[in-house]
């Protein structure tokens, strides 16, 4: 590994690199049948809620869960920076000084040291996706590209969105909506379908949820909805933030207004991401609520249902 892994390693630029914290098989909650999600690293939405926080730096990140440690101490010698030692009798992740450099999770028998963020090539990435092509042709499946924000590494998701269909897959997009329209623009004609987020109707709580104001992100759905791309809004549904029945209802106003969007998506919130947050060493970002309840889940998707024809489902 690079001394500056927060840095992406150079590359030509016919062949960019991209970096890549999970490469998920067997997904199927990621547009059509069975399909392979390349999550890419870093994102300019910073969302209370995310479930992969992991994702939202595209630095190189080291994730440390304590209960795996074995105590065997490889990476207190390990380290150059002298990051992990003890402390009244308990072991310290001083990562103030951590550079980042992934030595101690090399180290790492028991896994509870691991490197989040790898550097790959479009072919790299291209392979590992073709490795279940013969899935994807049973059941009508392919290549979804996640992140984190894929837009954020554009050169890198232009060019393996273009050698997947070259290589004849099916490509699904996943997306805040939140880059420059030239970049979605290029994307028309080779991705089969966007996954489009659509987080908060008002755009004052958007702003204070996300990080980001809504009017580029809107802006962005309508322009994709009138060059014909094929469209899911995919709605994260967070108790405490936007779980609102005038939020459901403008979910399904904005949905019969774009002739393309094939199907509502909503995304009830869980908490699996504080977890994560806690081993890249964050915490107290993430909301402070359990699983919502099934009967409230199936309420929200009856009022979004009675306002549209648009399918919706639970995602």
């Amino acid at each position: 590994m690079s001394a500056d892994p927060g840095a992406p390693k150079a590359a030509m630029p016919d062949a960019p690199l991209g970096r890549i914290f999970d490469i998920q098989k067997f997904a199927i909650h990621d547009g059509p049948g069975i399909r392979t999600t390349v999550f890419l690293k870093g994102c300019p939405l910073q969302c209370a809620w995310c479930h992969n926080p992991e994702s939202q730096e595209s630095a190189v990140e080291i994730s440390l869960i304590p209960e795996k440690c074995i105590g065997c101490g490889y990476c207190f010698t390990a380290c150059p920076q002298a990051c992990h030692v003890t402390e009244d009798g308990q072991r310290k992740f001083r990562r103030e000084l951590c550079a980042r450099c992934g030595t101690c999770a090399a180290q790492c028998y028991a896994r509870a040291l691991e490197v989040v963020g790898k550097d790959m090539t479009v072919a790299d990435a291209l392979q590992e996706v073709l490795k279940d092509r013969p899935f994807y042709e049973t059941s009508g499946g392919g290549m979804t590209l996640s992140g984190g924000e894929p837009m954020a590494q554009f050169a890198f998701t232009l060019a393996l969105v273009r050698a997947a269909k070259e290589a004849g897959l099916h490509v699904c997009l996943e997306t805040s909506g939140f880059a420059p329209w030239s970049q979605y623009e290029q994307l028309l004609g080779t991705v089969d379908l966007f996954l489009y987020d659509y987080k908060e109707s008002d755009p004052a709580r958007h702003r204070e949820f996300t990080g980001v104001p809504s009017e580029s992100i809107l802006d962005n759905l309508r322009r994709l909805d009138e060059r014909g791309a094929a469209l899911v809004l995919r709605c994260p549904i967070i108790p405490g933030y936007n779980a609102r029945d005038d939020h459901f209802r403008a979910i399904a106003v904005l949905a019969n207004r774009l002739p393309h969007v094939q199907e509502i998506n909503l995304m009830p919130y869980h908490p699996l991401g504080a977890s994560k947050e806690a081993r890249l060493g964050k915490s107290g970002r993430f909301p402070a609520t359990g699983f919502p309840d099934e009967a409230e889940v199936s309420r929200w998707l009856e009022v979004v249902a009675a306002h549209t024809r648009v399918p919706v489902k639970r995602a």
